[in-house]
């Protein structure tokens, strides 16, 4: 999907969240799910004024929700379920979720954790007591082993102290956290590919 036809569908997400974040307009909705009413009798059932259920009505009919058509003196609103497919779809959508969050830095924290834990050399000059922190510096040594490349625990441990004396709490670590995998009993160490 374009950029521009990206925004757009973002656009109407935006909307149609905006529409439904409010309660009353969930019961408007709730009702005409059920059937169709005028203003004055979605005003009696929500104990609410006709002024401010035409304006619930205007925002919903906004994002495409609602519809009316004209019976006599009156208007009839529906429910637009199609509309409700419509968005439900493009949310449950592999190519949507993502986009919605993708102009943020996702590497910023981890950059955060690294400046507090990294010395000017590149090795820890200490260990975070929160497992997320942990994981960060778990990622960041995993990028010392090759993708594809098998290791000796030796090599495995010569690579570690670069960064910290010890050894065994990274390779643990690294295990436990699924970066890599290992054969049993001091066998051979490899990334585990994502």
């Amino acid at each position: 999907m374009k950029n521009v036809e990206m925004e757009e569908v973002l656009e109407k997400l935006l909307g149609f969240f905006k529409a439904l974040a409010d309660p009353n307009r969930l019961k408007i909705v709730g009702l005409l799910a059920q059937d169709e009413y005028t203003v004055e009798q979605m005003a009696e059932i929500l104990k609410l004024s006709s002024s401010t259920v035409s304006h619930h009505l205007s925002k919903l009919s906004a994002a495409g929700l609602v519809t009316a058509r004209s019976e006599s003196y009156y208007n009839i609103y529906r429910l637009e379920t199609g509309v409700l497919d419509e968005m439900s779809q493009k949310l449950l959508s592999k190519e949507i979720v993502p986009a919605v969050a993708a102009d943020v830095d996702i590497d910023a924290y981890d950059r955060k954790v690294l400046n507090t834990f990294l010395d000017e050399d590149g090795s820890f000059i200490g260990l975070p007591a929160q497992r997320k922190k942990f994981e960060v510096l778990l990622r960041h040594v995993a990028k010392a082993f090759e993708p594809g490349k098998r290791y000796t625990e030796k090599e495995v441990k010569e690579l570690l102290s670069e960064y910290w004396f010890d050894t065994a709490t990274f390779r643990r670590g690294l295990v436990e956290h699924k970066i890599m995998a290992r054969e049993g009993g001091g066998g051979e160490y490899w990334l585990i590919e994502k």
